[in-house]
């Protein structure tokens, strides 16, 4: 293992020392990007665990529970007709500016985000993998079309004219924090082609499968890359954990930039315990 790739923690505002250990890694080249729901906090969409993560009440919308129940599925679309706004409205922040201009400078072999929220598109970030599906597209289970999101969002609004409850909690996945009580009222849609009321976000929720050819085509990143380098995640869910345990047995190197501890912080080359937004601008500059 060379000097550049000496495991370490770094803590705290980004110091010359980690300056050159990260800078290092990232200017060789050949980086593949891992990013999590901490890239987006300074875009004012919550983590789970972060500084900036907020408890539920209610736990995520599980895939069983979606298909298995209308009740379940009129839920869901009660508090992300709520939540979307605050996705909709969110602009990419340094983080997100930093991973697009050290791909336009050629330094990235690719970017995959386990975020929803597509605000790496939004920054001029060119093929990125989203592990996890996006936000911006709605898919009907009964009869395949995917449509728009906005078109969704239409459609709601209209039905909902006079549905009003109060939002104290978004969450990374788009949806409000709501109580039974603050459903009553809203009324859902159906597919607009088929009418189906299995419409569902294009994402993978709990207990739902990432596609395998989506799978595949990440693991072929990182077993390309020379560096694995992980944005604001934990790791503590195993869909982007897995990609740092198969970079490590290959040998490839890791870094990881995320505030507080990690899965994989035992796995790293180099852990950075700071802000992403100063850390990624600092590299860039």
């Amino acid at each position: 293992m060379s000097a550049v790739a000496r495991p370490g923690t770094y803590r705290g505002c980004v110091t010359l020392a980690l300056d050159t250990h990260l800078r290092e890694l990232v200017h060789a080249g050949g980086v593949v990007v891992l990013s999590g729901a901490g890239l987006s906090t300074e875009s004012g969409i919550p983590d789970y665990r972060g500084p900036s993560g907020a408890l539920r009440r209610h736990g995520p919308m599980t895939y069983q529970a979606f298909v298995g129940s209308p009740a379940s599925r009129r839920r869901y679309w009660a508090r992300s007709y709520l939540g979307w706004q605050q996705i909709a409205n969110a602009a990419p922040n340094r983080g997100h500016h930093g991973v697009a201009a050290l791909q336009q400078r050629g330094l990235l072999a690719g970017i995959i985000t386990q975020n929803v929220d597509g605000l790496h598109q939004a920054a001029g970030a060119r093929d990125v993998i989203e592990l996890h599906g996006g936000l911006d597209l709605v898919v009907c289970l009964s009869c395949g079309i995917r449509d728009t999101r906005l078109r969704l969002d239409e459609r709601l609004r209209a039905a909902n004219l006079d549905f009003v409850a109060h939002v104290a909690t978004i969450n990374p996945d788009g949806d409000a924090e709501l109580s039974d009580e603050q459903l009553d009222g809203f009324v859902p849609v159906g597919c607009g082609y088929c009418s189906s009321d299995l419409l569902k976000p294009d994402v993978v929720f709990f207990g739902e499968n990432v596609p395998r050819g989506r799978v595949d085509a990440c693991y072929a990143l990182v077993e390309s890359a020379a560096t694995l380098l992980v944005l604001g995640s934990s790791l503590t869910v195993m869909s982007g954990f897995r990609f740092v345990r198969r970079a490590r047995a290959l040998g490839i190197r890791v870094a990881i930039v995320n505030q507080g501890e990690t899965r994989g912080d035992e796995l790293a080359d180099v852990k950075v315990d700071a802000p992403l937004g100063e850390t990624l601008s600092a590299l860039v500059a």
